[in-house]
């Protein structure tokens, strides 16, 4: 085998791991995580059962798939907001920037993260994926408001870790509404901002 010819297997091995992530995404969209079934994901992406199994062995290697594509997707779109230069407070629009196109543009990532977030209270499989999946995006949070603190853009009585649960906390409840306008969407964000801001 040449080396050409085993890069090419490798890349599409790659593009039917996506496939079946992006199906078994639709498919907890459609019908929670408990509608999900190997035989559908199957269908979806033209493949038999062996060929799934040999991809994603077991549910939880499924669960980790899905949630590496969710982690894909968001550090895609975190990257097309470059955040180099940026002050807290800038940084801290950008990530309500992100959250506001993810609740308005693409839901079906809310559906599906909140589906694997409500899941690992009770799986610790799960759990395991998802914990430090949402560990990560708290610990962001918490460098946004330590920068904003040092550069005069947030309160400096902010406690850091403190404002990431509190924001981290918001915005997961908010994006579970069926009722979120975007006009309710930026008063809820403006609101958010002026919590942490000098007066």
């Amino acid at each position: 085998m040449t080396a050409d010819s085993s890069c090419s297997k490798r890349e599409s091995g790659d593009d039917r791991r996506v496939a079946i992530a992006l199906a078994a995404r639709r498919i907890i969209f459609e019908r929670g995580l408990e509608g999900l079934r190997t035989r559908d994901i199957a269908a979806s992406v033209g493949i038999n059962i062996a060929t799934l199994h040999y991809h994603v062995p077991t549910k939880e290697a499924l669960v980790a798939l899905v949630a590496e594509s969710l982690r894909h997707d968001f550090k895609a779109q975190a990257m097309r907001h470059p955040r180099t230069g940026k002050n807290g407070l800038e940084r801290l629009h950008l990530e309500f920037d992100d959250f506001r196109e993810t609740v308005l543009e693409m839901p079906e990532l809310v559906v599906v993260l909140t589906e694997l977030i409500a899941r690992a209270r009770r799986d610790p499989a799960v759990a395991e994926i998802m914990i430090p999946m949402r560990e990560f995006w708290k610990n962001q949070i918490a460098d946004v408001f330590r920068l904003g603190i040092a550069d005069g853009s947030f309160r400096s009585d902010v406690d850091p870790d403190a404002a990431a649960l509190i924001v981290t906390g918001a915005v997961s409840d908010c994006w579970r509404r069926s009722d979120m306008s975007p006009a309710l969407l930026d008063q809820f964000l403006a609101e958010l901002e002026r919590a942490f801001t000098p007066r």
